[in-house]
């Protein structure tokens, strides 16, 4: 990895100190791990981990016509969400293909914040962009400017309830509120990608390093450590949590993924991709996403192919040694024939066959 050819993120000097091994992901410089991504795995489940996703794209959307444009824009219903609260939702080509997976924040009646994941980033600005046209609204790409903290794990209430006047309380899950943490004026929001109760602080990326010192020095009695990109994926996973690039692709639509529900026929007025998703609504998927449990320590990985009586039925999207677990674990797409919870299926790794079975997502939730 050539970190000179990687941007960084406001924290990047923080990471340094903290010893962080940096892989570039996405075009940013990002830490992988801190000292044990299994430990950092264990203290997001029992305690809580501190992440960097100042990689994330912030797209800011306002104007009277704000929510006009994104209901034409994504396949959600974006009118319906209240200001405070936030949906998960997609935006899609002409074709129906998954540009990327979102998360929208209604921010104020005339204000919404779109994130988007790092490696689209610029393809999803550019998207907005586009379609804003003849909308009485502005697109405005705020993520250079703008870092993005997360606390996730059982203590993150006790550790930002002490720094923080907002009442976490109130606050539901997917939802935000303006809140000020020892002097810093944030966004904050209860979401996440670990499957955990968690928070995401949307920061001025000049004040990043202060409020990330601030919620490390409020976590040291609670458990809290850095936690890097590894655990992050493993804790998806578990979670069976979708990434863009293994579970979705521009080759997928939501229905393909599983994720048909995310589509919002029912809002008035045409969307991009409408007319393409209603004909690919409506035809039997070939293969569908399942998860899969497996035995011993050899895990299935991305690209592997599955088996059924040595005939090739599917092939792997994510897969690891679930550290919660303690066995191989994989969401992959199989032919619809053998989606059934159960069903004995066999992945070839590296040449040599391995027994998995099929079993419902996700692998983890949590109490």
């Amino acid at each position: 990895m050539n970190s000179t050819a990687s941007k960084e993120t406001s924290l990047h000097g923080v990471h340094k100190g903290l010893g962080a091994l940096f892989t570039d992901f996405a075009g940013w410089s990002m830490p992988v791990r801190y000292a044990s991504e299994l430990a950092e795995h264990k203290a997001v489940r029992e305690a809580a981990g501190l992440f960097d996703l100042s990689h994330m794209a912030e797209i800011h959307v306002t104007g009277k016509q704000a929510a006009d444009v994104l209901d034409f824009a994504l396949v959600g219903n974006l009118t319906g969400v209240k200001p405070g609260r936030a949906r998960y939702t997609m935006i899609c080509d002409a074709d129906g293909g998954v540009l990327d997976d979102l998360v929208v924040y209604r921010l104020a009646d005339e204000h919404y914040l779109v994130v988007a994941n790092a490696g689209n980033a610029k393809v999803v600005a550019d998207a907005l962009a586009e379609r804003v046209a003849g909308f009485d609204a502005v697109v405005d790409d705020r993520s250079e400017t703008t870092a993005l903290i997360a606390v996730q794990g059982p203590n993150a209430v006790k550790i930002l309830g002490a720094v923080t006047d907002a009442d976490l309380d109130a606050l539901k899950y997917y939802a935000s509120v303006p809140a000020v943490v020892k002097g810093h004026e944030v966004l904050l929001a209860r979401t996440g990608y670990t499957g955990e109760d968690g928070f995401e602080l949307f920061v001025p990326a000049d004040e990043a390093p202060d409020v990330w010192r601030i919620l490390s020095e409020a976590g040291e009695a609670h458990g809290l450590v850095p936690a890097g990109l590894a655990c992050r994926d493993t804790l998806r996973l578990e979670a069976g949590m979708p990434l863009y690039g293994n579970e979705l692709t521009l080759g997928q639509s939501p229905f393909e993924a599983g994720l048909g529900r995310v589509v919002k026929f029912e809002k008035p007025g045409d969307f991009v991709g409408r007319a393409a998703l209603e004909e690919r609504s409506k035809a039997d998927v070939p293969r569908v996403r399942v998860g899969l449990k497996g035995q011993g320590r050899r895990a299935p990985r991305h690209g592997y192919k599955l088996l059924a009586d040595g005939v090739e039925i599917g092939e792997v999207t994510s897969g690891a040694l679930s550290p919660t677990l303690g066995h191989p674990i994989a969401m992959a797409y199989v032919d619809r024939a053998y989606t059934e919870p159960g069903t004995e299926l066999s992945v070839d790794i590296r040449g040599r066959i391995e027994p998995v079975e099929v079993v419902a997502l996700p692998f983890y939730s949590r109490a």
